[in-house]
Order: C-alpha cells, then structure tokens, then sequence
C-alpha cells in the first residue's frame, strides 16, 4: 500500500508539474528559431536539422529562438569558421532583454590562421557581468563539429564542451551575489564582426579579403522549461531543481584537467582588475569543493 501510494503521490506532482509549465524537447531551426538579422546568410537545411550562418562584407547573420525559456538545457553542435578568422565572433548565448538584464554567453573569438579560438564565457545577472572565463580548446574547432552545452537551473549554470563541463557557476543569490532566476531569456545563435575587441583586444582586424566567413551548426537540442505567457515565470521555478544539481567524480576530475591546462582568463585571478579584493564568489572555498 505505501508503494503504491508513494507512485500514486509522484504520478500526481508530474501531472501537476507539466500542467503549468511548457516543455521544450529536441530542437528544429525551422520550428523553434526566426531569423534575427542577415536575410539569406541564414542558411537552413536537412529539414531543419542544420545550419549555416554566414558574414560577407555587408552583414553577419543570427536566429533568435521563438520562446523565452527559464532553465533547462541548450547543446549545439558548431563548426567554427577556418582560416583567418580574426575579428569574427561566434556566439551561441542566452540572453534576457531590459537594463537589469541576464545572460549565459559561450563565444569564439576568431584568430590569424595557424593560431587557436579563444572560448569565451561570461555571465550577467541582474544587468551584473565581468565574469569572464576565457580558455583554449583541446583541438581545432574548425576541423569538425564538436557539442557546445549551457545547462542552467536554479541552482547552478554549468557551460561544457563535448558533454565535459569547463565551467560552474552556482546559485548564492542568499549572500548577495546576483544570478539568473527569474528573467526568462531567448537563446541567439550569431556570427558577426567584432574586430574592435575580438581578437588581441582589437588590435587584429577583420580581413574581408577572407570572406564570406561561414560557421555550421546542427543537431540542436534543448530539455528546456518554456516561459509562457499564461503562467510566466511561476511555471518553471522547480524545473530541473532537483536533479543535475552536481558532478559525479569523474566529471569533477574532467574539469580539473581543463582548469588545470586549457584557461588563458579567469576574472577570479585578475589581481589588477580586483586590486582592491576579489568579487566575493571568487573569496569562497574551491569551487569543485562545494557542488554535491
């Protein structure tokens, strides 16, 4: 009696759950994006299945997704631009739309040929940034499509690179420090020019003879909770919060081996920056230390 009771109880809670909420599962660039900006440099094919985002000398191109989501997680398969990319960016990002503003960013800052991409990460919440994580990758991103993730619930955002994770981020927004809980964000897929800043700071400059510069993207993805605007945010504040909170062992030690090797910038590390002390997540304990 009491198990049947126990699954009854749990049928119950699932039923009630997806009755307020709106479940994004798979992912189509047909059915779940609108073209944000360069026309035909947005390229879909294989039935919605992929993609190619192309930047000539008049414009760059992006989609935005339709639905705003709160949680849930994202993962693209990228092909970045080869050759002489400097001053070309890459973005694949969720982001909220006002001045106190959230966003999750996974950008590539493109290089002179022969030299790596720059993995950018950074996230906002509460219009609060510069939390910058920049690394290198452990092979070329131009050669083949690799898995780009952002995993985000209400309890942390973890960023990976072929499902191993490069970056956590937990939720501590009960010691004041801002994260994104309750601004709905839309997810952009972009590639455009950002030579004022994007490669050596800007000091390398977008070489049109290279052009049109073009990235492929396929196999998206998204277990993503869809904001709707009948119950808004309320409908998604337990999703995911109770499972995926942490990494298992091997996926700590994973992302050791890549914090250990693979960082170029940590705004935890930038002394210069924070002459006067650290943001106060970068003061806490090891961060490996505190995800169950």
């Amino acid at each position: 009696m009491a198990s049947s009771s126990c699954c009854a109880s749990a049928s119950l809670l699932v039923s009630v759950f997806l009755a307020i909420t709106t479940l994004a599962l798979g992912g189509n660039f047909y059915e779940d994006f609108d073209n944000l900006f360069g026309d035909v440099r947005v390229d879909i094919k294989d039935e919605g299945q992929s993609m190619t985002l192309t930047m000539d000398e008049y414009s760059g191109s992006g989609i935005v997704s339709k639905n705003e989501y709160l949680f849930g997680r994202f993962d693209m398969q990228i092909k970045l631009v080869p050759g002489n990319s400097a001053g070309t960016v890459t973005a694949f990002y969720l982001s909220s739309q006002g001045d106190n503003h959230d966003e999750i960013d996974i950008e590539f800052l493109g290089n002179l040929t022969g030299d790596p991409y720059l993995l950018s990460t950074n996230i906002y919440a509460d219009g609060v940034g510069g939390r910058e994580m920049q690394y290198y990758l452990w092979f070329d991103p131009t050669e083949d499509f690799h898995t780009y993730s952002i995993d985000w619930n209400p309890n942390r955002i973890v960023i990976l690179v072929d499902d191993i994770p490069i970056r956590v981020m937990l939720n501590r927004e009960s010691i004041g420090v801002p994260f994104p809980t309750s601004r709905p964000m839309r997810l952009y897929t972009t590639l455009w020019n950002g030579d004022s800043w994007a490669t050596r700071w800007g000091a390398v400059k977008l070489d049109l003879s290279n052009s049109p510069f073009v990235a492929g993207f396929r196999h998206f993805n998204s277990n993503a909770c869809i904001a709707n605007d009948q119950d808004g945010a309320a409908g998604c504040k337990g999703f995911n919060g109770g499972k995926s909170t942490g990494l298992s062992e091997e996926k700590k030690n994973e992302m050791q081996r890549v914090l250990s090797k693979w960082v170029v910038y940590d705004y935890c590390q930038d002394l210069r920056r924070y002459a006067h002390g650290l943001p106060y997540e970068c003061r806490r304990e090891n961060l490996l230390d505190q995800i169950e």
